[in-house]
Formats: structure tokens, sequence, C-alpha cells
């Protein structure tokens, strides 16, 4: 039997114990860093997640709602979706965008990259935010079921501060362009509606 290092844990074996198109549930046996015995659960993602923050020239934006299975819950979210790894992140962001709600942008600024419950699962998250913005076709895939709504950059503020909204995703692409827009790093025409939020 094969050890290996993972920081402080030693891995003994891993197996996966569920697997799908989109992840996998793998179980390691470890030696936890205080030398006991135990097991440590990863979900392992076969993609990235990426999402957007839409805005157009009056200042609104674009909110994607669904029920979300794992809380059987509503949710109102900026659009998101997944990308393969290894495809830039901006183009498969960009085709979640159209599918979504149909719109399409010529302009796109990174936000961030982040990891979303990094304790659990590998999962990376790239949001942007997009302007320029022209309507095209909308094209969800068959097994969503979505509403989509335009709503002021204030009311999605709003939405965040109030835990009315509460993906962490969302959260994230917002709180980071309110912080980029008071730094001065969001073109002018984009700072101004952020500014107002």
């Amino acid at each position: 039997m094969t050890k290996k290092r993972n920081g402080p844990w030693t891995v003994h074996d891993t197996e996966t114990s569920f697997e799908n198109p989109w992840l996998k549930v793998e179980s390691s046996n470890i030696t936890h860093p205080d030398g006991s015995a135990g097991t440590y659960g990863v979900v392992r993602f076969a993609n990235i997640a990426c999402g957007v923050m839409p805005v157009d020239d009056e200042g609104y934006t674009w909110l994607v709602g669904q029920h979300r299975f794992p809380f059987d819950s509503y949710s109102w979210e900026l659009p998101e979706g997944g990308g393969p790894i290894g495809i830039d992140p901006q183009i498969s962001t960009a085709r979640e965008l159209q599918e979504e709600t149909g719109l399409i942008a010529s302009e796109y600024m990174l936000l961030g990259r982040w990891h979303l419950s990094n304790s659990v699962s590998d999962e990376v998250a790239f949001g942007y935010l997009a302007w320029s913005l022209t309507m095209g076709e909308s094209a969800p895939e068959p097994s969503e079921a979505l509403d989509v709504r335009r709503v002021h950059l204030s009311e999605l503020v709003k939405g965040v501060r109030n835990g009315a909204i509460t993906d962490a995703f969302t959260h994230l692409m917002v709180l980071s362009a309110l912080d980029m827009s008071r730094r001065g790093e969001l073109p002018e025409k984009l700072a101004v509606h952020f500014q107002a939020s």
C-alpha cells in the first residue's frame, strides 16, 4: 500500500464512492495531523464554476431564479453555470450568460477566482462583470426550469445585504464589484452605477 502526503495528512488509500458526468465523491483513509486515523471525503468537480454580473447602460442587471434541489428552496442568483477545465473561463461564462438570459456582452472584466467550499470540494469559481450588452436568444438546458428578471443594481445589492439572496457566488461577485468600484478599478460608465448602490 502506497502512502502519500497531503499537507499534514497522510493518505493511505482513496476510492470513488459515487461518480456522474458532473462530479465524483472520493473517500480517503487518512492519518490526521494529530496521528489519529480517519476518513476524509472530497467532492471533485468535472467543471469549473463560472458566473457573471451583466450591467446595462441604465444600471440594471439580470437575475436567474430556479429551485435548488439540495435545499428544496427557490433561489435568485446572477447567471451561473459550469465550463470545461482547460477552457478559458470567460468563454464558458459568455456561453452561460447567453444560454440563461439571451444576453451577449462584448466587454468582460474578471472579478475574482474563488474556492466555494474548500473544506470538502475542489470546485473553483470564476466571476465576471459584463457590459456592452445586446439581446439574443436564450437557450437554457432542457433540464432547467428558469425564471429571468431584470433588476436595478441597487435592488441586487439590497438583496445581498438583507439576506434575501443567499447564493454565495452571487455575494462574491456583488461584493467584489462594489469593492473594485470604491478603489476606482471599474470603468467609469460602470462605476457610477455601483456608487449609487
